[in-house]
């Protein structure tokens, strides 16, 4: 290799890499955990792993959102990395905001999902001297390479979750930083999510862009981009368990450190009426503690009190600090319940999307309060994250307003009438995306169960090819392989996924809960509410005789609106008929005390591919238009949940 040849891996390497194993660092390949390649920090160290901590400033630790006004580029030729634009620059960029989706700003980009680039530049701080320094993104959609001064990072396959690289040494102090990131979201069959294999697919329906789920392929950075600093020995990753007993509170806590530090470590937790704190030994990079409260504030949507947990490395002095808000609850199923802190609950709420007109996907605050205000006003406790992880400040917030969430993993529309080979590529980069997900928002209190997959079907929708011998008992293997891995990730909460009418029972039954959508009187029995509900009340009985005393939510059911259509008599695609629908859904659902939950289909309209069954590419079923104005069926669902 010549001399100024960048060190980059093949492709073909780095995709074997990316899906290679189950484990946390897989998704991150190549230099994340090299050496330096840049000569050494100033301060004297050498790369190693990153943190995937969320990025929380302490006296130890600054962190900078290099959020804002990027370079952007499409590459449709996919000539970006061979003419080195890493080192050269963008040869025509345009600007871009971070974070964003780039299809709704650009008419040349809406239908765009190859290779774009991304550039900008940063300084470091000269109070980092000396100090540890990471590159995190929140999430790239779908494939991300990365380049800092022309030298390779590494790749993170899969959107909506975090990857973060080391790059200690990479940086230069007193001189612009280049930073360049390669971001594609290319319809491949072996991906999770997935297209509809067309070779093999006899589509009576064809949307475009044509995908096998029900919500617009936005690219992009949708995330926010950050610079933080640690100490050389430095916290790596927090376990947060709680639990309760009589009045009090336990909360254990397992710290993991870098570099197989030795020492010992103070936990404290404050925010109650005076701080606990004990003292831990940390041995070759582990330790863990365990803390009891007094007079315990068990968090719940009724009162979604937070304490701050710190984490203190060393001794009075004190290395590395980290802080972060917990909640003390307990979750679990019994028999045909679901219990918060030992107490039946019933879940009012809905799916939703991150999803709003210009930047799509791109994570935008505002948005988010709002959207937890109207779930406060309609009397919602609870969400999903259908159908992918959503951000983490999402999470944050939940956590301080109480919801209880449903987080889902990116496995949507799963199909299983392809070769075992995507099938197998499929099972593993999304028990991939599981462990990121788990190791995420494993701590926040909001999240109360896991939901690995929503809609697995043995065939396609919107074809008419026969389900082939055997589809069904692939996906019972799939599943059976995908609980199992999930279930040595956290053994704290419920496990589930979510079936559309009510199949197929052997995947939908592994799960601790059975979630099922339910579309009578739109897909199935369209403009008949009356005969759509006795078919409801029919499939009520035969998930309790098929799955026992399980608990059943029913995670969506519904019609389309189109706002400002009202007709008397109710018809489709009027507000009424949404409404009337609902009602009549939710009084057939409490009618049985064994299920525990309801979601209508959906919190808000939100864009979709361009097709015959979708009237301006959007999906109205939302009980909010996709700007949050209220539909009838808003003001009907306020007027059933203030009853609960």
């Amino acid at each position: 290799m010549a001399e100024d040849t960048p060190r980059t891996p093949t492709r073909a390497m780095t995709r074997r890499q990316a899906v290679g194993a189950f484990g946390l660092a897989a998704s991150v390949t190549a230099a994340a955990a090299a050496p330096a390649m840049a000569g050494p920090h100033p301060g004297g160290l050498a790369r190693g792993p990153s943190t995937l901590l969320y990025p929380h400033e302490s006296r130890t630790r600054s962190v900078r959102d290099l959020s804002g006004l990027w370079r952007f580029q499409m590459d449709p030729a996919d000539q970006g990395e061979s003419q080195k634009w890493f080192v050269s620059g963008l040869p025509a960029p345009r600007p871009i905001p971070v974070p964003c989706s780039w299809n709704d700003l650009f008419d040349d980009a809406r239908d765009y999902f190859g290779t774009a680039w991304y550039e900008t530049e940063f300084q470091l701080d000269s109070g980092w001297r000396g100090r540890r320094l990471h590159l995190r993104f929140g999430s790239a959609v779908y494939h991300a390479r990365v380049w800092l001064n022309g030298e390779y990072l590494g790749e993170h396959m899969g959107g909506h979750l975090p990857f973060a690289f080391d790059v200690t040494g990479l940086a230069h102090e007193g001189q612009p930083n280049r930073l360049s990131v390669s971001v594609e979201n290319k319809p491949l069959l072996d991906r999770v999510p997935s297209v509809p294999d067309m070779r093999s697919a006899r589509m009576y329906q064809v949307d475009f862009p044509q995908t096998a789920y029900d919500f617009f392929p936005y690219c992009g950075l949708h995330r926010p981009v950050v610079l933080f600093t640690t100490p050389d020995a430095h916290l790596q990753d927090v376990t947060v368990t709680t639990g309760l007993s009589g009045g009090a509170g336990l909360v254990g806590v397992a710290v993991a450190v870098s570099g197989g530090w030795s020492g010992a470590a103070t936990l404290t937790l404050s925010g109650g009426p005076k701080p606990v704190s004990v003292s831990i030994s940390v041995k070759d990079g582990a330790g863990s503690g365990q803390l009891k409260l007094p007079g315990v504030r068990a968090w719940s949507p009724d009162d979604p009190f937070l304490y701050r947990l710190t984490i203190k490395l060393g001794g009075e002095a004190g290395g590395d600090e980290y802080a972060l808000k917990i909640g003390v609850r307990t979750i679990e199923v019994k028999g045909s319940e679901i219990l918060l802190n030992g107490k039946p609950i019933f879940l009012t709420g809905f799916g939703k999307h991150e999803d709003f007109p210009i930047h799509g996907k791109g994570l935008d605050l505002p948005v988010l309060v709002r959207d937890y205000e109207l779930l406060k006003w309609i009397g919602a406790n609870s969400f999903r994250t259908s159908h992918y992880p959503y951000s983490e400040e999402s999470l944050m917030l939940a956590d301080e307003y109480g919801f209880l969430v449903i987080a889902e993993t990116p496995g949507v529309s799963l199909v299983f009438m392809d070769p075992p080979e995507i099938i197998e590529a499929r099972l593993r980069q999304l028990s991939q995306a599981t462990s990121e997900l788990v190791h995420r928002d494993k701590n926040h209190p909001c999240v109360i169960m896991w939901s690995l997959a929503n809609e697995p079907i043995p065939k396609p929708f919107h074809t008419v090819n026969d389900v082939p011998p055997g589809a069904v008992e692939a996906g019972t293997r799939f599943f059976e392989r995908l609980f199992a891995h999930a279930r040595t990730l956290d053994k704290s909460r419920p496990i589930a996924l979510v079936s559309v009418q009510n199949g197929p029972a052997d995947w939908v039954g592994q799960g601790d809960v059975i979630c099922t959508n339910s579309y009578n009187g739109w897909y199935a029995i369209s403009g008949q509410i009356d005969v759509a509900t006795a078919t409801l009340e029919k499939e009520i009985l035969a998930l309790r005789a098929r799955h026992g005393d399980k608990p059943v939510i029913f995670t969506e059911f519904g019609a389309d609106a189109v706002a400002g259509v009202h007709a008397q008599p109710a018809e489709m695609w009027s507000e009424d008929y949404q409404a009337q629908l609902i009602e009549a859904y939710w009084r057939t659902l409490r009618k049985h005390p064994y299920i525990v939950g309801a979601h209508p289909w959906a919190f808000a309209d939100f864009k979709t591919a361009q097709g015959i069954m979708r009237v301006g590419s959007l999906n109205q079923k939302g009980v909010f238009t996709r700007d949050r104005r209220p539909k009838l069926a808003a003001h009907k669902l306020r007027e059933l949940w203030a009853k609960v």
